[in-house]
């Protein structure tokens, strides 16, 4: 979504003299109905006024009434209300966000004061208050620079798989380059503690070591090697000459991760040659995908998204349509200060400068108006940012089931490997049958592939627990963003109505106001 800056009204208010200032009362938003003193103002159309003799005003005194705009909206008076985002989240004293994972447990943290150190890159200082029992302390400390971020966050995708992790911020390497370092760091800061927040919001996250280890652990952040995708990709080069020549037996722990993140690059080779023999092989694979009601909500969801992208759209054509009013009417208030100034310092009668006084409540009120619809904006964005925010949600989602389907091509490529494996076999015996005496090479090569279609089946049995394990996360994550998607929602939609209205009843009071002091006219046509 698009931030909220009124650049017209800031612009009026930086092209506009100070007695121009001073005469839209900008100091003052209450200075309809007096002078500061205390006293009322009466307008020139009032009896009392000095204006009163002027031949060409002859309407009859007017009624004041400053309750005599009756709001559509009532009870109650929505302009009256407490603007808030009706997010549900629970603040501290501070203002800052709690993370509440029960009645009476709560993390809360907070990333602060980056610094950058000798050899160039930022530190953030990461602050972190609980009560949960899994961490050792309810206060401490820990300097990380965005490189742990990365490393947590990997680790938590090898670890947590079939889980909707958040995603981490980006490197923004582009932005980086073209933005101001400040801003950029402040940018980034902001982005890291809105992750680790939202890591801490996670009911299964919240609690993991990793992210215990990330928020507790003094010093340089311990680098577990299967997190680290470099000593990966050179494990597998080293491995991958021996198994070109000799039988690969596959290691049961290596399937419980992704091919593309293990050290086999020998099983990414062959998984990818399953995937393209799954789409253009003609053939069915050994096994496929038969939870239909799985399917059923992962269509529902990608409709979801689409619908989502739609209106998230057009919450951003109406931000930049609320800004635009904004804009408009904070450069009409100051047009019509200028007008105002020509028409008191070129005025002869005293009917010109009644109109000059109209035009000056005029202007007051367009100023006035200006400002709600810049303060309307805001909360605008604060509540359909919710949008945004679910359409990175369906991109952890979509990694979610990724894993469930990289899980799978796992399994039917074990499945593929142990019917090649029995059919070599079968062979073998049937040749060494037929020599006389048998013929020992083949009959040891017959004992290497079972041993390693033992290893391959075990494997194989591996793997399908870990699919099974990831589509149980599935399950749990799904009816957990059914529940949390309506509350969001619902919240969201709570918030952005009550807004809408109360804005919209305060402006109405503004321009009512206006209707009022110029009732006159409309009694002497």
């Amino acid at each position: 979504m698009m931030g909220l800056d009124n650049p017209g009204f800031r612009e009026a208010q930086l092209h506009a003299s100070p007695e121009e200032m001073e005469s839209l009362g900008l100091n003052d938003d209450n200075n309809n109905n007096n002078n500061g003193n205390g006293n009322d103002i009466h307008h020139p159309l009032s009896p009392s006024s000095p204006y009163v003799d002027d031949p060409l005003l002859s309407s009859p005194p007017r009624h004041q009434n400053p309750n005599s705009f009756n709001s559509l909206i009532e009870p109650p008076s929505y302009a009256d209300a407490v603007f808030r985002s009706f997010d549900g989240k629970q603040t501290n004293g501070d203002g800052d966000d709690v993370v509440s994972t029960s009645s009476n447990d709560y993390l809360k943290i907070s990333v602060t004061d980056p610094q950058t150190e000798q050899n160039a890159f930022v530190t953030y200082l990461i602050a972190t208050w609980t009560n949960l029992p899994e961490f050792n302390g309810t206060e401490f400390s820990v300097r990380r620079r965005f490189k742990d971020v990365v490393t947590l966050s990997d680790r938590l995708s090898d670890s947590y798989r079939g889980y909707f992790i958040p995603l981490r911020p980006d490197k923004s390497v582009v932005e980086s380059q073209v933005m101001q370092k400040q801003e950029f760091v402040e940018q980034r800061r902001m982005a890291l503690e809105k992750y680790l927040r939202k890591l801490a919001a996670h009911p299964v996250i919240r609690s993991s070591e990793e992210l215990r280890v990330f928020l507790q652990v003094q010093g340089k952040l311990p680098l577990v090697k299967t997190s680290d995708v470099a000593s990966r990709v050179i494990d597998g080069a080293v491995k991958l000459p021996k198994q070109l020549f000799a039988e690969s037996v596959v290691d049961p722990d290596e399937v419980a991760q992704p091919a593309k993140g293990g050290r086999d690059l020998l099983r990414l080779f062959r998984e990818l040659r399953q995937l393209v023999s799954n789409d253009w092989g003609g053939t069915r694979p050994p096994v496929v995908e038969e939870d239909k009601e799985f399917l059923e909500k992962k269509k529902k969801l990608q409709d979801f998204e689409q619908e989502l992208s739609n209106v998230s759209q057009q919450a951003e054509s109406l931000v930049k349509a609320q800004q635009d009013i904004g804009e408009t009417l904070g450069q009409l208030g100051l047009s019509f200060v200028k007008l105002t100034k020509f028409e008191s310092e070129e005025a002869i009668f005293n009917s010109q400068k009644v109109r000059t006084a109209d035009m000056k409540n005029v202007a007051t009120s367009a100023v006035k108006a200006s400002r709600l619809y810049r303060e309307l904006n805001s909360q605008t964005v604060r509540h359909l940012d919710k949008l945004h925010e679910y359409l990175g949600v369906m991109l952890t989602v979509n990694n979610a089931y990724s894993d469930r389907s990289n899980a799978l091509l796992t399994i039917q490529t074990l499945l593929s490997e142990l019917s090649n494996l029995n059919i070599r076999i079968e062979k073998l015996e049937a040749t060494a049958s037929k020599i006389f005496g048998g013929d020992r090479s083949r009959v040891r090569k017959i004992e290497e592939l079972k041993e390693t279609m033992r290893a391959t089946e075990e494997a194989k049995n591996r793997a399908v627990r870990e699919y099974e394990h990831i589509k149980e996360n599935n399950k749990n994550e799904l009816e957990r963003l059914d529940q949390e998607r309506h509350n969001d929602f619902f919240d969201m939609l709570k918030g952005f109505v009550v807004n809408q209205a109360g804005y919209a009843e305060k402006m109405a009071s503004v321009w009512q106001t206006v209707a009022n002091e110029t009732s006159g006219y409309a009694k002497s046509s």
